[in-house]
């Protein structure tokens, strides 16, 4: 018996259709043809266009009938289409008042919000036919990847190693050494040397689909582009340029395939999401999507009708709108669901907790949502807990204990530390301790730690440069931040003093010293491990070039920096101690406090005093790691090195007897 809901109702050229299904929105492959599903409230029309693949006008246009509206979604199940050679998208009809907030034309074909793959970027920097009035179309998939039983690893985050890479630059510099250089298949190729590091979780900056060609220009003869890709053109669908196999259109399957082989070698997957804002920028912004949609239900608007701009890119989404919290939602899940990730990051997240008016909320729907939402149950969530628009939530993100936070006070106060800054010392032990000022209705594992990421000096620059150069830029350097707390010790940029370069590496390792052992979420910056330098450049957002590209041949000139990091690592993961997911205070039976500072002499210290000289004692009960050892860790301020104890012997356990020489700080 076939089912009634199967059978077309209406024909037009060689195609048949009938009202769809509301649910799942987007184009979905079902009963034979394709559902579409698409919502607009103020809308007075839509029409469904589809394309044979890379043609310029559409080989059908199917207006809605008004019993294909169902509430406020339009849905159409469509038969005959050959899915792997179809694209689509959308016309609506409405009144146009920018005063009221109303960009509705009919003349504009939109992109689907809800498309799982975006074809127009399929290969990276290929120019495209600007005259093409539709850049950006959806396409149909199919969701049959083998995963072979895998699944989100749900790895404690109180164990995480965190490193933050560019899938592109990660892999695009010749010395790489990978076959697919710049693609998700490339990152696969390095997942050996990620094991050696011993990283077990990746944070990926941008992947959802966006125009590398956004703002792209010539400066001194290079082209520059949006290479970052912090302006989302499609939530759901993969960028297909940093996909090997795009031009195939299996650009989904290859970066599932990546994430599969990462998780079979024990690495998650974070993905840096940006709802804040999209692609489509101010008044003066292109029509890509939700602008000829639903304007005023995707966007914050002033009362005259202007866009909010909390993030600094020309719009504001509506995050905490009924509709646009529901998109966000769908958008989450299908990424957990589809392709299994293990967590995500909110770019300028404390946008997701501003009301329609822009006005911050104690409560936020959204960030509840999330926290409790059944199938990002296990999911990470993290906020970069700011916004271009002042508002600064460092401790105070969410009531929710499920959301930790990228904690820049932390990279703060490390950096001013590191550069001599001993005013900073009374906070230093709150930071290595897990910013329990901060978290203390948390748990350590709330702080993501990290003292460099993708926006800013890389490691090696904050110690080779007083000031950022960012001339490449074209901005007069006039972008990127100009408070950097760095120090270029003793010679600005690249030089062959060998003085210079020995406190270099000196200070490099005592910041993955400082970060390895504190209390929290460890995050790298890719190649800081092997001191890989932008030249002095802390805002590379268009540079796609040896500038933001990883230099391999580093790893080759810096083995001493990248061995210090890897045992840091791996001193990290062999003691618990470090790891806690509590705040405690008081002795364990090793008979010592778990965490305590010291002065010059041991018990012995003023946590209120400026000072540049301080020692921090790890004790470890003997039943959860080495019996009685006690891992010792000493930070030193002076211009030589200081012969300290890495163990000592008490009542309950076993001496170590060893004694090491460590690095020191100036």
């Amino acid at each position: 018996m076939q089912r009634i809901d199967s059978f077309p109702t209406n024909r037009i050229k060689h195609l048949q259709y009938r009202v769809g299904r509301v649910f799942p929105f987007g184009a979905t492959l079902m009963n034979g043809g394709v559902n579409f599903s698409i919502f607009s409230k103020e809308a007075t029309g839509c029409t469904l266009l589809l394309y044979h693949h890379g043609m310029r006008e559409p080989f059908v246009e199917i207006p809605f009938p008004e019993s294909f509206r169902i509430g406020d979604v339009y849905t159409m199940l469509v038969f005959g289409i050959d899915e792997e050679t179809t694209e689509y998208g959308y016309r609506f009809d409405g009144p146009f008042d920018p005063a009221k907030g109303q960009w509705f034309d009919g003349q504009k074909v939109l992109l689907d919000p809800y498309a799982r793959s975006v074809s127009g970027r399929s290969v990276w920097g290929r120019e495209p036919d600007w005259s093409n009035p539709f850049q950006h179309r959806g396409q149909i998939i199919r969701e049959d990847y083998d995963w072979d039983g895998d699944k989100p690893l749900e790895l404690p985050q109180k164990d995480l190693v965190i490193y933050e890479l560019h899938v592109r630059s990660f892999t695009r510099h010749p010395s790489s050494g990978v076959k697919h250089k710049g693609t998700y298949a490339g990152l696969v190729e390095k997942i050996p040397y990620l094991k050696e590091l011993g990283i077990n979780c990746v944070e990926l900056m941008p992947i959802f689909e966006f125009d590398e060609f956004e703002n792209s220009r010539e400066v001194n003869g290079r082209r520059l582009y949006n290479y970052w890709g912090y302006s989302t053109v499609d939530f759901f669908a993969p960028k297909a340029g940093y996909a090997a196999s795009a031009p195939y259109g299996m650009e989904a399957d290859e970066l599932k395939h990546m994430i599969r082989c990462l998780h079979q070698n024990g690495i998650e997957v974070i993905l840096d999401v940006v709802f804040n804002h999209t692609a489509e920028g101010n008044e003066n912004g292109p029509y890509i999507s939700f602008r000829g949609i639903d304007n005023r239900t995707y966007y914050m608007l002033t009362p005259e009708g202007y866009y909010y701009n909390f993030s600094g890119c020309g719009n504001t989404m509506n995050c905490n709108h009924a509709v646009v919290r529901s998109f966000i939602l769908d958008c989450l899940r299908y990424w957990v669901s589809a392709y299994h990730v293990d967590g995500f990051r909110f770019d300028l997240a404390s946008i997701l907790s501003r009301n329609e008016q822009g006005e911050p909320m104690e409560d936020a729907p959204l960030l509840e949502s999330l926290a409790h939402d059944a199938v990002l149950g296990r999911t990470k969530l993290i906020a970069e807990a700011w916004d271009a628009g002042g508002l600064y939530q460092v401790g105070d993100f969410s009531e929710c204990i499920r959301w930790s936070e990228w904690n820049g006070k932390y990279r703060d106060c490390v950096r001013r530390f590191l550069k001599g800054g001993g005013e900073c010392a009374p906070e230093m032990y709150r930071r290595i301790g897990g910013s329990e000022d901060l978290y203390d209705e948390r748990t350590p594992e709330a702080s993501v730690n990290f003292i460099t990421c993708h926006d800013g000096f890389t490691l090696y620059d904050m110690v080779s440069y007083n000031w950022k150069h960012n001339e490449a830029n074209g901005e007069g350097n006039r972008d990127g931040c100009d408070d950097n707390a760095s120090w270029n010790c003793g010679v600005e940029g690249e030089t062959q003093d060998a003085e210079v370069l020995k406190l270099r590496l000196r200070q490099m390792k005592n910041a993955y010293a400082l970060l390895l052992t504190s209390r929290g979420v460890p995050m790298l910056l890719s190649g800081d491990e092997f001191a890989n330098t932008q030249y002095g450049n802390n805002n590379a957002y268009c540079q796609d070039n040896e500038i933001s590209y990883l230099d391999w041949d580093g790893l080759k000139q810096q083995q001493e920096l990248f061995a210090f990091v890897k045992n840091m690592i791996a001193f990290r993961k062999a003691h618990p101690v470090f790891r806690i997911d509590r705040y405690e205070h008081g002795y364990n039976r090793t008979g010592y406090p778990e965490l305590s500072f010291h002065g010059l002499i041991p018990w012995e210290l003023d946590q209120n005093a400026h000072t540049l000289t301080f020692a921090y004692l790890y004790a470890e009960d003997g039943e959860n790691m080495l019996r009685g050892r006690i891992a010792l860790s000493m930070w030193r301020s002076m211009r030589t090195g200081s012969r300290i104890p890495t163990g000592c012997r008490s009542s309950r356990g076993d001496c170590a007897g060893m004694w090491r020489r460590i690095p020191a700080a100036v």
